[in-house]
């Protein structure tokens, strides 16, 4: 089909024209929420680089440290080897299930309330309000032609945004590096010039997606909106307009001039549009631009007390509780519609991946050895007929502190071993050495056998000879000439 020829004169309009969206501030319950969170989440990320943690004099003492340079990830007293990255992966695992549990429970709350989106939107909109004024004001101010005045106002407004934009990227580069140390060296100039860029590019991301995108990235760019909408059900529980209630709308003044008419409890005041930071119309039904905050139940629970009619027009309810309420069945409490059996599954799998991570952390070893056998030549037979064998072994402290360890072996009847750091007249069957604080020792480890040894396994046994103990073993084998070999 040939696409109809547009009209000459009108120009032809591809996309809607953003409009403005400016939420009016509201008291309640979950706004009181939202302020809860904003100032918790908020306080976390900006203080926690600068929470100390006494590790000894070994290791850093900032609690929570991402140390790329000699790879390692310290929170308080957990110490994270690269070798050990699946605790990490089982954390961004519980992350992704949990994501699934609160979606599964109670909708879309992680993007309503706790999403970095919004808390930094919701924390620019209380800036325009501080600015600009409530609402009305900010819609006045937008409307009026550019003045003096009005330049002024937003510059200054924007420049409280590129503060917080700031210090939203300087404190990320604080959990890559010592926080004191490095915002002297920031602010002398010495710092690495990828802290710069990262602060750069924080700091205009935040500023722009903050201060500017706001609900547009909830609705176009973030994927998840989309993953959540198809992970609700009829058992999920959602913020729902009650239209068999609330419909047909009328104001007061029209319901009182017509009692007899059946109007709904909705007097069309519009303020759940009014207040919701996405702009939407939650009468119109689930959409994907309703993050669930919840403040359009405030709003309306609001006016419902002042017109004198019962609360919960917009509320938070599951589709199958909704259906039994229009039928005249009271609503169902909601912490009984949060448990239904998809919800306990993503719990149990959420406690279970979470238990096995706290076993794994409490059963680790702090000290390992690995061993990398060389493979030309295999073996070497010396002048006196012995049989030798090299070995890289490498010795790993996990712990804060140095630790005396040996290594001993375990089989191979009349072997000894020595180390490039001894004469091979002071071989034996053990050898020591004392291993660096969080660090990892690599020996070279020559074993030498009686001459006529044959080809077999043993084992090479690491222990710490200080009071805490632990050790580990590893299997290895000895290559030998076969017999034909030995007899030439």
């Amino acid at each position: 089909m040939r696409n109809p020829e547009p009209m000459q004169g009108v120009q032809q309009q591809w996309y809607e024209k953003r409009r403005g969206v400016f939420p009016r501030q509201i008291d309640g319950t979950f706004r009181r929420l939202k302020w809860a969170i904003m100032v918790i989440t908020l306080g976390i990320y900006y203080v926690t680089p600068w929470l100390r943690w006494n590790r000894g004099p070994y290791a850093p003492d900032q609690a929570v440290l991402i140390d790329l340079a000699n790879r390692r990830f310290y929170m308080f007293s957990i110490e994270i080897w690269p070798q050990e990255f699946y605790f990490v992966a089982g954390l961004l695992i519980m992350a992704g299930i949990g994501l699934f549990l609160v979606t599964s429970a109670v909708g879309r709350a992680w993007c309503g309330y706790a999403c970095p989106q919004t808390v930094w939107t919701d924390l620019f909109q209380h800036v325009d309000r501080l600015v600009d004024g409530d609402r009305n004001a900010q819609i006045r101010l937008q409307n009026a032609p550019w003045s003096g005045s009005k330049l002024a106002r937003r510059l200054f407004k924007w420049s409280i945004y590129l503060v917080i934009s700031f210090w939203t990227g300087g404190a990320w580069i604080m959990y890559f590096a010592d926080a004191p140390t490095l915002v002297r060296e920031f602010w002398s100039g010495t710092a690495d010039p990828v802290a710069y860029g990262a602060v750069a590019v924080l700091t205009g991301t935040t500023f722009w997606l903050g201060g500017f995108m706001r609900e547009q990235v909830c609705i176009y760019m973030c994927p998840w909106p989309r993953i959540q909408t198809a992970m609700l059900d009829e058992k999920s529980l959602i913020v729902t307009y009650k239209d068999w209630r609330g419909e047909p709308r009328a104001s007061v003044k029209a319901a009182q001039k017509q009692p007899a008419a059946a109007f709904g409890d909705c007097i069309d005041c519009n303020q759940c549009v009014a207040v919701c930071p996405t702009g939407i119309d939650i009468r119109e039904g689930a959409q994907v631009g309703c993050i669930t905050c919840a403040l359009c139940i405030d709003a309306c629970d609001r006016v419902m007390g002042q017109v004198g009619r019962p609360r919960g027009l917009i509320d938070y309810a599951t589709l199958e509780d909704a259906a039994r309420e229009k039928a005249g069945n009271p609503p169902t409490p909601h912490w009984k519609l949060i448990w239904h059996p998809r919800t306990l599954v993503y719990l149990g799998l959420w406690s279970a991946i979470g238990c096995a991570l706290l076993f794994a952390l409490g059963t680790r070893t702090h000290i390992d050895l690995a061993v990398q056998k060389d493979r030309n030549p295999p073996y070497m037979v010396l002048s006196d007929g012995k049989v030798r064998n090299a070995w890289t072994v490498k010795l790993k402290n996990m712990e804060n502190r140095p630790r005396p360890m040996v290594v001993a072996l375990k089989g191979l009847p009349g072997a000894v071993m020595w180390t490039d750091a001894m004469s091979q007249q002071d071989a034996a069957r053990s050898v020591h050495a004392t291993v660096a604080a969080d660090a990892i020792l690599p020996l070279r480890i020559y074993v030498a056998a009686p001459a006529g040894t044959g080809e077999q396994s043993f084992a090479l046994i690491l222990k710490a000879t200080d009071r805490e103990g632990g050790g580990d073993l590893e299997k290895a084998r000895f290559d030998a000439p076969n017999e034909g070999e030995q007899g030439q």
